[in-house]
């Protein structure tokens, strides 16, 4: 099924389905997908939509929002129906007035002249070429502002690395003859511990080709038991399970790779290049850190984004 980012040209509140042809549909994802956002910012832009947004200041002047609520669109890459992506938007989000005129971020009140003049793009600013933001970076802001990315998955950028180190995609377990040991790494969706399964903990998780389950035992939990219950990136090392076309990996290693996903902010996964300088790609040290390590660090950048599983006990 095709699914369809949230835009600010076609996206409702809700969810929705737009015809592609064939008798098909596709699935629009809504506003209230996108975090801090409400429904009264989707009625606005819905009342205010005829005939589309053409520019962030159309947009802005047209639905009379906060260029606050504005930026939080763009940093959800909502305006690429425009030509403009995540930090063309937000570069032109700065540029509207109000922004940083301590209004709290109120649209001022425009005098009929200088309105007729704006609606007729005669006070637009000076196009400015900004670096491309390396695809990398667009997914953890998509998972920072959205909960997830119809961009590519995070593992996707780690693959190389993974495979250097004998990690195999999950798509490949049902390939491995049952008995085998392997090594598998991913996103953790889901932990489980059945009140019948006598301590067992089940776990599911995701790459960029599909879902592998895992099976814990009690012993290697109370081994492992910080690292099982807090680890969003999980390597997982252990024997192929096959029961028809059931697959499970009994694991006898674990390892936290959170930090891992820390580099999807910090190195080119992309062929853009970017300065050092460049706050966004290269950001200094948060003092909020205090003297905590680099791998530390990086985790910690990585828990910001990556969504929570899904436990149940």
């Amino acid at each position: 099924m095709e699914v369809r980012p949230v835009d600010v040209n076609h996206s409702d509140w809700d969810c929705t389905l737009e015809e592609t042809g064939m008798g098909k549909c596709a699935v629009r994802l809504g506003i209230r997908q996108v975090k801090g956002v409400q429904e009264a910012t989707a009625v606005a832009i819905e009342r205010s939509r005829a005939g589309g947004f053409d520019s962030v200041r159309h947009f802005w002047l047209r639905t009379g929002l906060y260029p606050r609520i504005i930026e939080r669109l763009a940093d959800a890459d909502a305006f690429r129906s425009i030509g403009l992506d995540r930090r063309e938007a937000l570069w032109a989000v700065r540029g509207l007035g109000g922004y940083a005129s301590g209004q709290n971020g109120k649209m001022p009140a425009a005098l009929p002249l200088f309105a007729a003049l704006e609606e007729g793009g005669l006070q637009r600013e000076v196009e400015m070429a900004l670096p491309a933001m390396p695809p990398g970076e667009h997914v953890v802001l998509d998972y920072a502002t959205l909960r997830l990315s119809l961009k590519a998955h995070p593992i996707s950028f780690l693959r190389n690395r993974f495979a250097a180190g004998g990690v195999i995609p999950n798509a490949r377990l049902k390939d491995v003859e049952a008995g085998r040991r392997v090594s598998l790494a991913g996103l953790v969706l889901v932990r489980q511990r059945p009140g019948t399964a006598s301590g067992v903990i089940f776990a599911t998780l995701e790459d960029e080709t599909g879902i592998a389950n895992i099976i814990i035992w009690p012993k290697l939990y109370e081994k492992r038991r910080r690292i099982v219950l807090t680890s969003r990136l999980l390597l997982v090392r252990g024997r192929v399970q096959k029961e028809g076309i059931v697959i499970h990996v009994v694991a006898d290693d674990l390892e936290d790779w959170t930090q891992e996903l820390g580099l999807l902010s910090s190195e080119d996964f992309g062929e853009a290049v970017i300065a050092r300088a460049d706050g966004v790609k290269h950001p200094g040290q948060d003092p909020r850190d205090g003297n905590h390590s680099k791998e530390e660090q990086k985790r910690m950048r990585a828990a910001r984004f990556v969504p929570r599983s899904r436990d149940f006990h």
